[in-house]
């Protein structure tokens, strides 16, 4: 493994997109299998209210990560931009006060969590069986949030200096780490959720320090000693106001799609289950859109820093193309045979018709996100937060779920209205994005 200050500001754009969006697209996989794999083998050892218990759990902790990803966000443009300027010092100070900053948040979020976690489970109306389990789950991995800011953290600054390698590699580590301990805690010691949460941010622990270990045998630009922890205001500043809007948007998205899993919910338990299993697939799908998400949002960075606009345009185009290739794959899978989706996770006939009615609409989304997620990485990138995270709460919130509640009472007898719902405020969404765009808006950067 070899960590390197990679510049995306020259040579050919597709080739840049994919050295950095494969490993990209490796991490987020591993990072899918991580959760799936951890569900599974509490399955295999535990009972009902064991895989009730890890699953609330997880999602309680997945509304704590979108908020800790948008924040990394903010650190990844402004890193980027900084070094696509040239700016070495202000890359370092922004290094400094993102990581610096990150221990304050942890320590802050850590006890914000210990205290309203009861509050939080008896919200979502965890059963009563599985009440005990899912406490113990998120208090154990909530002990460990300064992992998953450390983690994250580092993750962004390689990301900015366009190294998306290493923190596959990490991911990767922790993944390994995560199903070993899995295996001893939840199998032979049989722990339960307790075993699965003590595995998952024990894991996280190690990827974390084997970053920093890792980093300090390098000639990296960060050094990771106490004196160089440090806060400058205006880095400070800037960190917040770029971080703050993702992190919203993203946590926004996953409160509405808790909404539909609750309108959903109300059809019955085939329809629950039909959009269930097609969850699994479609966050699949999602994948490479996501990586070339990713990707673009660092090389637009680097190159509106080095002010390269035109360059960071080009990219965004062809991470569009690349994401669109890759996406249309699972959209003819979805469309030509839905049952063999269905069939992989052993629905039944009722449930697979569901499913496939479902799918059917929905995966129009597949081929639209290509073009959704890579403007809001391009739009990220050049630092429009706000308005990446105004589109998207519009779509999410404000279209979907509203249009996904009206659509289940008029079309009651099947799930094609509720996954149209989504296509439809992806388009709106991708319509808006294109305006913007079109707008230049985008040009200057906020470093200046």
């Amino acid at each position: 493994m070899e960590t390197t200050n990679k510049s995306l500001t020259e040579g050919n754009i597709y080739k840049s997109l994919l050295v950095f969006a494969i490993p990209f697209l490796v991490a987020n996989f591993i990072q899918a299998l991580y959760g799936a794999v951890d569900m599974a083998i509490v399955g295999w050892f535990g009972n009902s209210a064991s895989i009730s218990a890890v699953s609330i759990g997880t999602q309680v902790m997945q509304i704590l990560n979108s908020l800790i990803s948008g924040l990394t966000m903010g650190g990844t443009i402004l890193i980027a931009q900084y070094f696509g300027a040239e700016k070495e010092k202000e890359t370092v100070e922004t290094i400094s006060t993102m990581l610096t900053l990150f221990v304050l948040f942890a320590v802050g979020f850590t006890i914000f969590m210990l205290f309203l976690t009861t509050p939080f489970l008896k919200a979502l109306k965890t059963p009563i069986e599985a009440f005990s389990g899912a406490k113990e789950y998120v208090m154990i991995c909530s002990s460990g949030i300064l992992f998953i800011f450390g983690y994250n953290g580092i993750s962004a600054m390689l990301r900015g200096i366009g190294d998306s390698k290493s923190p596959m590699i990490f991911i990767l580590v922790a993944c390994i780490t995560n199903i070993i301990l899995d295996l001893i805690l939840v199998g032979g010691f049989k722990l339960g959720p307790k075993g699965a949460a003590i595995a998952t941010i024990a894991s996280q622990g190690v990827s974390m320090f084997l970053a920093i270990f890792y980093l300090t045998k390098k000639d990296f630009i960060f050094k990771f000693r106490f004196k160089n922890f440090r806060i400058y205001k205006d880095k400070a500043k800037k960190l917040i106001n770029l971080g703050i809007p993702v992190s919203l948007q993203e946590t926004m998205l996953s409160l509405s799609f808790l909404f539909i899993t609750a309108i959903i919910n109300t059809l019955g338990v085939v329809p629950a289950a039909a959009v269930g299993i097609a969850g699994k697939f479609d966050m699949f799908a999602m994948l490479p859109a996501i990586a070339f998400s990713g990707a673009i949002a660092s090389i637009a960075a680097q190159n509106i820093g080095a002010n390269k606009p035109e360059r960071a345009r080009k990219a965004l185009n062809a991470s569009m193309l690349l994401s669109f290739l890759c996406s249309i794959g699972f959209f003819i899978w979805a469309q030509v045979s839905a049952e063999s989706i269905m069939h992989m996770f052993k629905a039944d006939a009722e449930v697979t018709l569901a499913g496939v009615q479902y799918m059917r609409t929905f995966s129009i989304d597949f081929m639209l996100v290509a073009f959704g997620f890579c403007q809001n990485g391009f739009l990220n990138g050049c630092g429009k937060t706000r308005f990446t995270m105004a589109n998207g709460i519009l779509a999410s919130l404000l279209i979907r779920v509203p249009l996904a509640y009206v659509l289940s009472i008029y079309i009651p007898e099947s799930l094609l209205g509720i996954g149209l719902a989504a296509p439809i405020a992806t388009s709106i969404s991708v319509i808006i994005s294109f305006i913007y765009i079109r707008s230049g808006k985008w040009k200057h950067s906020c470093i200046e």
